[in-house]
């Protein structure tokens, strides 16, 4: 199954997750691609201190790749009574943080469900397609908002388990790095 990605009028053909999970690579492997600085909206309440250092890891083993910024987003911004207004209030927030020309990418459980390679693709179709950053956004406790889920080119899941926003952040970094490895053909990802 080949499946189509709209994003800023490009159109992005990925094919099916079979053709990666053989080991066969990505179609940037070893190629260069244009590194976008990467910003990542994060909606909850303040970290824990281990997984901040995980994030600072992380994001430390990124610089080598492309700019990583950490932007935190308060759960809840004006305290609302119902989870309805606290997802509208939360994407609000989170859309007014994005730029025109930014490559939006949501995380969500009922997002693409993607391997590594095809992570990797992402990054670097998205260097393709006329955006000047990537921005990946997680969303809050009761998920994104109307406004997100329309911004966003493209919806990705982690897992096909519900993730905790903090370990989703954790496991994307992880996953970022992971994507420039094999994007630049270092011996991390096997």
């Amino acid at each position: 199954m080949a499946m189509a990605i709209s994003a800023c009028g490009a159109c992005l053909q990925w094919k099916n997750s079979s053709s990666h999970s053989s080991g066969k690579g990505c179609k940037y492997t070893g190629q260069s691609v244009k590194a976008l600085p990467v910003r990542i909206l994060s909606v909850g309440k303040k970290r824990s201190p281990g997984v901040q250092l995980l994030v600072d890891e992380y994001i430390a083993k990124l610089k080598c790749y492309c700019h990583v910024d950490d932007v935190q987003i308060r759960s809840n911004p004006k305290n609302a009574r119902n989870a309805r207004a606290q997802v509208d209030d939360e994407d609000t927030a989170v859309v007014n943080l994005i730029r025109s020309d930014d490559w939006v990418v949501m995380l969500d459980e009922h997002g693409l469900d993607i391997g590594s390679e095809h992570m990797a693709e992402l990054l670097g179709d998205a260097g393709n397609t006329g955006a000047l950053r990537l921005s990946f956004c997680i969303g809050g406790p009761y998920g994104h908002g109307q406004q997100i889920r329309e911004r966003a080119n493209v919806s990705i899941k982690l897992s096909s388990m519900v993730l905790n926003h903090q370990i989703a952040l954790v496991v994307l970094l992880e996953q970022l790095y992971r994507s420039w490895t094999i994007l630049k053909g270092q011996k991390y990802h096997h």
